[in-house]
């Protein structure tokens, strides 16, 4: 019999098949991005409440279909399903309410009758998600949120480090678009999250993509060249080239190409270029950008994109300490999970302000989300373990969104980032504020990682990406009059407009279409011909 282990994450999903006699890892598949629109969690929680959490549902299915055929396994020995993501992502894929996540005032979830949705762990027939054909042996376990804004995914971050363990003063965070956060001081948890957008996980950003095989991870110095790092088919870091950043100009090669750039890749481009003076005023750069690679290149606006998720996570970090009554120098240890807490530098991390510079030790771990999910798979009664703790975890959520203090420190991150601002106006600002001034970076501290990569075991049949997940959403459009300024407007040609039967349809690539940040093929069109709450879901 089999189990698969699910993660669904804001920018991307994984899945692995495992062996449950033997316990052993079979096949890892991965998606390369979200099947919804949007570049983060609130984009897609926009598409389901414009467009019906119905359509929702059934692309975010569709796409989970899609990536257990890649499997190439006989579906019907498949037992166990254990899925793990935040509140959002989860509430879609079960088809359950979400609008109690969308509305944060009390007197609105009243007048729709949502208030204190339970999100508790579930174990039921995969038949009630995936229809009788597909998984027909199969049950899905579903771990519990702690609170409706405190999803299994957070709780995944604190369960597998050892963060809940820690009598220190302790904070982790699972880096990602919707980067989830928690400070633990004595017995007390705070949770929050920071949305930081897609470029933290290198999408967003010109040359940008998520972790997988031909991605840039890291650069090193050597002279006025970088050396630039890749990931290979196993996920392990390879060298792949000695670049001049400013020329383009390769001294040596190492047999590994490069695809793209991930967040962490970004991030120790940033914290080199810094560094070494190539960057003296954010986001100028010489002539404008850095080159990394034949066709991989770093822009300014690049920086903004990624400064402004640095910036987000930073001032979320920063406000959790403040909000919590603690000073900077009272934090010992700081936890990075993820992708990118996986694969970053985090010394540059540290130097550039994504990971606290001022914690004494950090510690560094993988997807957590999916290891949560796993053990889940392989132990039916971890899920009574995980139910217990979760009780026990009794946390308070720090809403970033109404906290005038995080607001305080990301309009000064903003400047830091989009404007040049120097750090000794920074520290004015802050002052203007009544907030303490920007912590000093530690110049000596504990990093240990504890993972080499993101997913430590990919399996005896190798990672397979679903780089074109393929799902298209359609509408008619009654009005348009073929003016195609719509195609010509949309950034990512993710739309096209056919004639189907004599009427006209417009067709969009979900996983292309920015969604709610974008728009503008509703907004550039003269008719107003498109009306995107009738999207329905059809086949690439």
């Amino acid at each position: 019999m089999y189990g698969i282990a699910l993660d669904l994450g804001t920018s991307g999903f994984r899945a692995q098949l495992i062996d449950l006699e033997t316990k052993e890892t079979l096949k890892t598949v991965i998606t390369m991005g979200h099947p919804l629109p949007g570049g983060n969690v609130m984009d897609h929680l926009d598409f389901a409440i414009t467009t019906g959490e119905d359509v929702a549902h059934a692309v975010i299915v569709e796409t989970v279909r899609r990536m257990f055929q890649r499997f190439d396994a006989d579906l019907s020995k498949v037992g166990r399903l254990a899925v793990c993501g935040n509140p959002i992502q989860l509430s879609l894929f079960q088809n359950i309410e979400i609008r109690d996540l969308a509305y944060a005032g009390e007197n609105k979830q009243k007048l729709l009758g949502v208030q204190n949705v339970k999100r508790d762990a579930r174990v039921f027939l995969a038949s009630e998600i995936f229809g009788e054909k597909d998984l027909p042996n199969c049950e899905i376990t579903v771990p519990p949120a702690i609170k409706h804004e405190i999803g299994a995914d957070a709780l995944a971050m604190m369960l597998e480090t050892d963060f809940l363990t820690q009598p220190e003063i302790s904070l982790v965070t699972d880096y990602g678009t919707n980067a989830e956060m928690a400070l633990k001081v004595g017995d007390k948890i705070i949770t929050a999250s920071a949305a930081a957008g897609p470029a933290i996980e290198g999408q967003g950003i010109s040359s940008g993509m998520l972790a997988s095989p031909g991605a840039i991870c890291d650069v090193k110095p050597e002279g006025e060249y970088w050396r630039i790092i890749v990931l290979d088919r196993e996920m392990e870091k390879q060298n792949a080239y000695l670049i001049n950043p400013v020329t383009g100009e390769i001294k040596e090669s190492y047999g590994y190409e490069a695809a793209g750039i991930t967040g962490t890749g970004a991030i120790s481009a940033f914290a080199l270029a810094l560094k070494s003076g190539l960057i003296e005023k954010s986001p100028k750069l010489p002539n404008g950008k850095l080159i990394l690679g034949p066709g991989i290149e770093i822009t300014e606006k690049d920086v903004e994109e990624a400064g402004k998720a640095i910036g987000a996570i930073r001032a979320a970090q920063m406000t959790l300490i403040i909000e919590s009554g603690i000073k900077y120098e009272d934090l010992e240890y700081a936890y990075m999970s993820g992708a990118s807490g996986a694969y970053v530098d985090a010394e540059d991390a540290r130097r550039l302000g994504a990971a606290p510079g001022y914690a004494k030790k950090i510690v560094q771990f993988g997807n957590t989300s999916l290891a949560l999910a796993r053990e889940l798979v392989l132990e039916k009664s971890r899920l009574d373990d995980v139910i217990k703790i979760a009780k026990k975890i009794t946390a308070d959520h720090l809403m970033m969104a109404t906290s005038e203090i995080f607001n305080n420190f990301y309009l000064c991150e903003l400047s830091y980032w989009t404007q040049g601002m120097p750090l000794e106006m920074y520290d004015q600002m802050l002052e203007l504020y009544g907030l303490p001034p920007l912590p000093k970076t530690l110049e000596h501290v504990s990093i240990e990682k504890r993972v080499s990569k993101d997913i430590e075991q990919v399996g005896s049949g190798g990672l397979s990406i679903l780089k074109e997940i393929g799902i298209i959403l359609e509408v008619p459009v009654e009005k348009c009059i073929a003016c195609k300024k719509c195609i010509k407007e949309c950034p990512e040609d993710a739309l096209e407009i056919v004639e189907i039967d004599g009427q006209r349809v417009a067709k969009y690539d979900s996983q292309k279409c920015l969604g709610t940040s974008c728009r503008r093929c509703v907004s550039i069109c003269p008719e107003n011909a498109i009306d995107i709450t009738k999207l329905k879901i059809t086949a690439k």
